[in-house]
């Protein structure tokens, strides 16, 4: 049975079909949101939708995104336009006995709101540290920070998480009664996302080996510590 919504969410992100697979939790979607590579930014200008992939971080209820000051996205997020940000985990393939019931396993999350540019510098700094450690735990201590010149060619946008959802299915195939007896395969291919051995840059010294975190990638990282 799905959770009871939030005070902090609303009508708009409340799942109307199959709501049995409803979260509502804050930690279940942070769990989420902390596994997921990317978000894609949803967001109208004068009529048009556009959808945008992007990297983020998370710290407490904040979602930060960043980007080229001279993209469309940043600019139009600079007018406070209402966004849709949203970010999907595919965890399986599900293999059903009619083509119908076929679906797939995944753990998804919508985030409703209006992001503000981030204009302290001291925050900003810290938002693309949450970025890098977002996709890569470790790296941002080992490489060079970025300069004035980069700073002022990036812009960082804040997002409160408060008003959000998330989707979770999960599970085997739910065929039609009359179909369990169809004399085919069915079950769940899992999908996972498993990072392969490093390549090195050749211009990289050859005494220097590939650190742990490169070498060890393990996504969820985050979530299990």
């Amino acid at each position: 049975m799905a959770s009871t919504p939030p005070a902090a969410s609303s009508p708009r992100t409340r799942l109307l079909r199959e709501p049995q697979r409803a979260v509502y939790d804050r930690d279940q979607v942070y769990r989420i949101l902390d596994e997921a590579f990317l978000c894609h930014v949803g967001f109208t200008v004068d009529g048009q939708p556009f959808v945008i992939p992007t990297s983020f971080g998370r710290a407490d209820d904040l979602l930060y995104i960043h980007g080229s000051a001279a993209s469309r996205m940043l600019r139009h997020l600079d007018q406070g336009i209402p966004v849709c940000v949203e970010v999907t985990i595919l965890d399986g393939l599900v293999m059903a006995r009619s083509i119908f019931n076929h679906s797939m396993n995944y753990r998804s999350v919508v985030l409703l709101g209006t992001a503000t540019m981030v204009t302290d510098p001291g925050e900003k700094l810290e938002a693309l540290r949450l970025l890098s450690e977002h996709i890569m735990p470790g790296r941002w201590d080992d490489v060079r920070s970025p300069n004035e010149k980069e700073m002022k060619a990036t812009s960082v946008f804040r997002l409160p998480i408060t008003e959000f959802s998330a989707k979770v299915s999960s599970g085997p195939p739910e065929d039609n009664e009359e179909d369990y007896s169809f004399p085919c395969w069915a079950g769940v291919v899992p999908i996972h996302e498993i990072a392969a051995a490093p390549t090195t840059d050749p211009r990289t010294p050859v005494v220097t080996d590939p650190p742990n975190y490169a070498t060890h990638y393990k996504r969820g990282k985050r979530a299990e510590q």
